[in-house]
């Protein structure tokens, strides 16, 4: 069995693949029980989608791999805190927990919700994994950006 360190660290994985094709590096898996069943990274640039978030990617990936709308017994590693459109989308699939790493006060799902609880009743949330990495991962790439 893996921990939380070693789900995050392939959604970082994931997270570099976004960054190396000038997409804003976020990366995210969706793990069921011991096993990877969907990767995804922000492709919003390359789809001209704004909705083609990692998290997004890696939902619809989740719910076609399995053939089913709910993830109950699933858990999404994310390398950023969701945006309010991800927390929505992670309501509705019911997922069972999200583990997210670096948090977004400009546009995480707190920044509009506060502290209030945007996801399913039953989802668990758990924060900080490598956080300093996956922020890090965000900074190089706006100064890179700011060049």
């Amino acid at each position: 069995m893996f921990d939380d360190e070693y789900y995050m660290r392939q959604a970082l994985r994931e997270a570099q693949l976004a960054f190396e094709a000038d997409e804003v590096p976020v990366g995210a898996v969706v793990v069921w029980g011991d096993k990877i069943i969907a990767r995804g990274h922000n492709q919003v640039e390359r789809l001209n989608d704004c909705t083609a978030h990692a998290e997004m990617i890696a939902l619809t990936a989740a719910f076609n791999g399995i053939g089913a709308k709910y993830l109950p017994e699933a858990t999404l590693y994310v390398t950023v805190e969701p945006c309010l459109m991800c927390s929505g989308a992670l309501y509705w699939s019911k997922i069972g927990r999200i583990v997210y790493g670096a948090s977004d006060p400009k546009n995480g799902y707190k920044k509009t919700t506060g502290e209030n609880w945007p996801f399913h009743p039953k989802t668990q949330l758990s924060n900080g994994t490598m956080a300093q990495e996956c922020a890090q991962l965000m900074k190089d790439f706006f100064a890179r950006k700011r060049q």
